[in-house]
């Protein structure tokens, strides 16, 4: 749904390079983030909304992390992310390519249709390698910290991933399930990501049908 130079640029250039050096029948088209789709946002919240019948702390939006290096390096302006106060706030050209931005806008837009109050959400980011300095908060470090701030019961879902995969099953529902435990949590609920929920599948339908 985000913008991410290794992720989402990564496979577009892939992709378009192959479709050029084939003799391929078919036009190649794009989709582009959809971080704010309307669809899109509805089905996630939609997603999430059984779970927040049940008695909780916190929500925690965890997305995957990236090294801050690669917002910088993205920055059309190159000089609004991480240079400027309220970066992700204040308006830019950059936002089109900020995953930080976007994902922001992912979680405000989804608590928003939930009427999630502000101090029930937050938002970290997970999976981070080497020695780079990555976005923060880390999704492992709030999970130990949340116990002894008093957030004891807490819901995690992971909006950067459509579909369950091994950031999910084994980082979240199994390791950070159990480094929140450890740490004094009582009850830890993760939402399935997507997967084949019925009004993701309409608003894939939505998204490969909208014009460009």
């Amino acid at each position: 749904p985000h913008y991410a130079m290794s992720s989402y640029e990564t496979a577009v250039v892939h992709v378009e390079q192959t479709h050029a050096k084939g003799r391929f029948p078919f036009k190649l088209s794009v989709v582009p983030p959809y971080y704010k789709d309307d669809q899109y946002l509805s089905a996630l919240a939609e997603s999430i909304k059984p779970y927040l019948e049940r008695d909780y702390d916190c929500i925690l939006f965890s997305y995957h992390g990236i090294p801050e290096r690669h917002l910088r390096k993205t920055d059309p302006t190159g000089s609004h992310c991480l240079k400027c106060e309220n970066c992700c706030e204040s308006p830019s050209a950059a936002h089109a390519f900020c995953y930080r931005h976007q994902v922001l806008e992912t979680t405000k837009g989804v608590a928003d249709l939930l009427n999630i109050p502000a101090d029930k959400y937050s938002v970290s980011f997970q999976s981070r390698l080497g020695p780079d300095k990555w976005l923060e908060p880390s999704t492992s470090g709030e999970l130990k910290r949340f116990p002894g701030d008093g957030i004891k019961k807490l819901i995690v879902v992971c909006p950067a991933f459509v579909s369950d995969c091994l950031e999910t099953l084994e980082e979240i529902w199994v390791e950070g399930k159990e480094d929140f435990e450890k740490a004094g949590g009582e009850t830890f609920e993760v939402v399935p990501c997507l997967n084949l929920h019925p009004k993701w599948v309409k608003t894939i339908d939505h998204l490969i049908q909208r014009p460009e």
